[in-house]
């Protein structure tokens, strides 16, 4: 096992964007208002977790448990939250980053040529690759947003 190191870079303009997509998602799920300066504050300290337990060799995927358990205990606490509801959005939302992780860079890197290692060793397209899976997320989040302000009506 080995640590990964993450430029500062990549911390400040995809894994903070990431985590606080990541964030709007679980808080529209467990129906949490949102309040952007909640979800920017969840996002950092999600991205800046991750960014810190990725430098300890310990197995990848790790982190992925530690932000679930994260995000759970900030939508019980800054969202005041359901913890049913709030469990059941933490993993939804984190699956769904999975999901479009692995869709956007299946079908981007081929299309684009790139490689594993061109994403580890180029932090511009690192951060330019994953921009599509953000989009999806705040989409997502925002759509469903929709759906249930349309359910209450």
């Amino acid at each position: 096992m080995r640590s990964i190191k993450i430029p500062f870079i990549v911390l400040l303009f995809q894994g903070i964007p990431e985590q606080t997509a990541v964030a709007t998602l679980a808080f529209v799920i467990a129906k949490i208002p949102l309040k952007w300066n909640k979800l920017l504050l969840i996002g950092v300290i999600l991205a800046v977790c991750a960014y810190v337990v990725r430098l300890f060799p310990i197995p990848f995927g790790i982190h992925i448990i530690l932000l679930i358990i994260l995000l759970l205990i900030a939508l019980i606490k800054l969202g005041n939250g359901d913890f049913s509801l709030s469990l059941l959005a933490s993993l939804l939302s984190f699956l769904a980053l999975v999901i479009f992780e692995f869709v956007c860079l299946s079908l981007l890197m081929p299309v684009f040529g790139l490689t594993s290692e061109s994403l580890f060793t180029d932090s511009f397209i690192r951060i330019a690759i994953a921009e599509p899976q953000v989009l999806l997320l705040f989409i997502t989040a925002f759509l469903l947003k929709k759906f249930y302000n349309k359910e209450v009506e």
